[in-house]
């Protein structure tokens, strides 16, 4: 394009003065405001999920460590009370691993003289809450229950509500209880 000039020469127009120049200027800050946007919200749901991941994967583990937790914890047998006791110590950790070490030694005693047995199956387990490192999980428990002043086993049904906590890469049971 070119202008005319007030000594009727004609001079070259620059295309930033003209609407198509500012045009293209807004139509290029608007694209990479729309990207930078764009980047930040995938950013930003991607980390969300990474989370949600991170989550999903603590409570699941948890749960299939509270699983296998809770069949110790509920299986007995009188011949082999100090391997259960060590099985039961050793997924057990802050508040539960101190009660049942201070429990476990009147407990045993009563186990051995009334030849006691017990084997607990869950039957439903499920994660209530969970956080990267603390998982809350409820369990329906079938136990099997018997001894020498009641050979025929006798059937419990328990609610176990136990709380997992992860200590260097485990998840120990740090509280248990029967609502």
């Amino acid at each position: 394009m070119t202008a005319t000039t007030d000594d009727h020469t004609t001079a070259p127009v620059d295309d930033e003065e003209t609407g198509s120049g500012r045009r293209r200027r807004l139509s290029v800050a608007a694209g990479a405001a729309v990207l930078i946007a764009a980047t930040a919200t995938s950013a930003l749901l991607g980390s969300q999920l990474w989370h949600q991941h991170q989550l999903d994967d603590a409570g699941r583990q948890a749960q299939a460590a509270a699983t296998s937790y809770a069949e110790a914890l509920t299986g007995i047998d009188s011949s082999k009370v100090d391997e259960n006791f060590a099985r039961v110590l050793d997924g057990a950790t802050g508040e539960f691993k101190d009660m049942y070490t201070q429990s476990s030694v009147k407990l045993r005693q009563l186990l051995i003289d009334n030849k006691a047995s017990a084997h607990g199956m869950v039957l439903e387990s499920a994660v209530k809450s969970a956080s990267t490192d603390t998982v809350e999980v409820l369990l329906f428990v079938d136990q099997s229950v018997s001894n020498a002043a009641n050979p025929q086993p006798r059937l419990d049904r328990s609610r176990i509500k136990m709380t997992m906590k992860k200590v260097d890469g485990r998840w120990l049971a740090g509280k248990v209880e029967l609502p």
